[in-house]
């Protein structure tokens, strides 16, 4: 009994949330007015496959949820009111991936976008979720976009590294890292299935959903190759393993989680602060030439005086 509550305590039980059915089409139209560059690989999917013909509903859920490379700026709020060294602590960690990327999260009791409870004892609510990127767009102001179970000061600072800022890669867009194929075809399914059974309580369809379905390689935007060391990866035991090596998975954010947020949400724009000096942006220069003092006009050349000759009294 004692190992098992180890092993549960190793495992970060995180469910992203997904949107009913209803939300998808809308929240995915809103994910590409937020970032044009979210939209399906149309194109691409038609060359692969012959006859390709989407529908709206699979257009949706191939849409990514990133935001724009202008980074991301959201407001937090927490709807159980904790104290306030608890939500700063929490703020802390969020801003955490703001190390290498354009992140920032800020405390705001009015309108908060990413909205904080601690739900416990609740079935379908509680544990750690969390929805992913511009999804917490759809969510209705007074319900939370993000669950973080009974944290509290006397949680392990262990447990903000691993979760808290595993939970804010999903608010900022990221997926599972453990879900690459890549990772995936490294786990016995049979053996997953009676693992997660009896440590966690999931159901087969859980499972499958949880760990055995991979993310689809043409609608994933992510490194060239699966991270297990990733904050946004879950610790797999070598028990279900087909090679019985487990996969690590993260325990803060890593190196390669770094690098890839700073890919995405640069922290200086090309053609703003990180333009050669060389070559100003076009408004800086406008700028400049405002600025420039008009030329002094030369003055006007002195008229010689005409010398007359004088005379001499007669």
């Amino acid at each position: 009994m004692a190992a098992k509550a180890v092993a549960r305590a190793r495992i970060i039980t995180c469910r992203p949330k997904h949107l009913p059915q209803d939300k998808l089409i809308h929240a995915a139209r809103r994910a590409v007015e937020i970032n044009p560059m979210n939209h399906a690989p149309v194109e691409r999917l038609a060359s692969l496959i012959p006859g390709f013909a989407p529908t709206h509903m699979h257009l949706a859920v191939l849409i990514a949820k990133y935001w724009g490379p202008a980074g991301v700026h959201l407001s937090v709020g927490f709807l159980d009111n904790p104290p306030m060294a608890l939500r700063k602590k929490i703020l802390l960690h969020m801003n955490a991936w703001n190390k290498t990327a354009n992140v920032k999260f800020s405390l705001s009791n009015t309108s908060p976008d990413v909205r904080i409870a601690r739900i416990a004892n609740d079935p379908v609510n509680d544990g750690y979720w969390s929805y992913v990127g511009t999804q917490i767009r759809e969510i209705d102001a007074d319900q939370p976009t993000m669950n973080l179970e009974a944290f509290s000061m006397s949680t392990p600072d262990s447990e903000y590294h691993r979760v808290v800022r595993h939970e804010t890669g999903h608010t900022l867009g990221f997926e599972h890292e453990h879900m690459r194929r890549e990772l995936v075809k490294l786990i016995d399914v049979q053996k997953a299935i009676a693992f997660y059974r009896d440590d966690q309580g999931w159901s087969p369809a859980e499972v499958r959903e949880q760990v055995l379905t991979p993310i689809e390689d043409r609608s994933l935007r992510g490194t060239l190759h699966a991270d297990p060391n990733s904050i946004m990866c879950y610790e797999i035991e070598g028990s279900i393993t087909k090679n019985g090596k487990p996969i690590i998975g993260g325990l803060d954010i890593d190196k390669s989680d770094y690098d890839f947020a700073a890919k995405l949400y640069p922290k200086k724009l090309r053609g703003t602060n990180d333009t050669p000096a060389k070559e100003k942006p076009v408004a800086k220069r406008k700028a400049a030439a405002k600025k420039k003092p008009a030329a002094k006009k030369k003055p006007a050349a002195k008229k010689r005086p005409i010398l007359r000759r004088k005379t001499a009294k007669k």
